[in-house]
């Protein structure tokens, strides 16, 4: 497997550290090197936080992404997706949580632009907003490819607390469905 690359922007508290904490472990359990680093503001709550996911099957030497080397992100924040969006390749995918994040015509030109409302799927349809990072997990995967479901589904669980395992199924099964209607 060649690297990938990933990028979930969001604000604090909004769960995109657990989302990456999840993908590097997974990487690690499977026999791969995973690595997550992350960048936010002193502010814990709202704001500005970026999380990049490196994936390799090889070693990795150093753990940031150049600008432009990023081949998919995901973005529940506008801020954050306007600070951090020239990170990604052109042509490169970025998701977008349309409620709360704007694209222009511009960067539309430049990257897929995907639109999947991904707090309103957690909080309407899961029934709890704090699914959105599991969500998320979701639909990068199923946009990568990056790591066998199971074992990124078993890798979530073992994070999260037992009794709210059976949301974060529903609320992983759901992203799945969400990003595979995008790609049709």
């Amino acid at each position: 497997m060649a690297r990938t690359l990933m990028r979930f922007t969001g604000v604090g508290g909004q769960g995109v550290l657990l989302a990456g904490e999840i993908f590097a472990a997974a990487k690690i359990k499977a026999g791969g090197f995973g690595l997550k680093t992350a960048t936010y503001t002193s502010q814990v709550r709202g704001g500005p936080t970026v999380v990049d996911i490196t994936l390799d099957d090889d070693e990795i030497y150093y753990p940031y992404a150049n600008e432009g080397e990023i081949n998919f992100m995901l973005s529940v924040a506008n801020v954050s997706y306007q600070s951090f969006k020239k990170g990604v390749k052109p042509g490169g995918t970025i998701v977008i949580e349309p409620n709360l994040v704007t694209a222009s015509d511009e960067d539309r030109a430049t990257w897929n632009i995907v639109e999947i409302p991904i707090i309103t799927i957690a909080k309407e349809e899961v029934g709890n907003v704090i699914t959105q990072s599991v969500v998320a997990l979701a639909i990068a995967n199923t946009y990568m490819s990056a790591i066998d479901k199971q074992l990124l589904l078993d890798t979530m669980l073992s994070k999260v607390p037992a009794k709210v395992h059976d949301i974060n199924l529903k609320a992983y099964e759901l992203g799945e469905k969400y990003a595979s209607e995008s790609m049709a």
